[in-house]
């Protein structure tokens, strides 16, 4: 199980970005930490997700 923004999900297994491909989040609008760690939009397809990990997702949101 992995715990993505507290919440726990069984996702172990799978790359950021098939985790991403699975939710609503804006892959260009977001930040991911995992183990308290930033994960490079670059890393996403790279990335996989395992037992134990934490995962925080943050959206950015414009405003003015």
């Amino acid at each position: 199980m992995v715990k993505v923004n507290g919440t726990e999900l069984d996702v172990a297994g799978k790359t950021v970005s098939e985790y991403l491909a699975t939710t609503a989040y804006d892959p260009k609008r977001i930040a991911v930490e995992q183990n308290g760690d930033i994960v490079f939009k670059s890393q996403y397809d790279d990335t996989i997700l395992k037992d134990g990990d934490r995962l925080e997702i943050v959206s950015f949101v414009g405003g003015g």
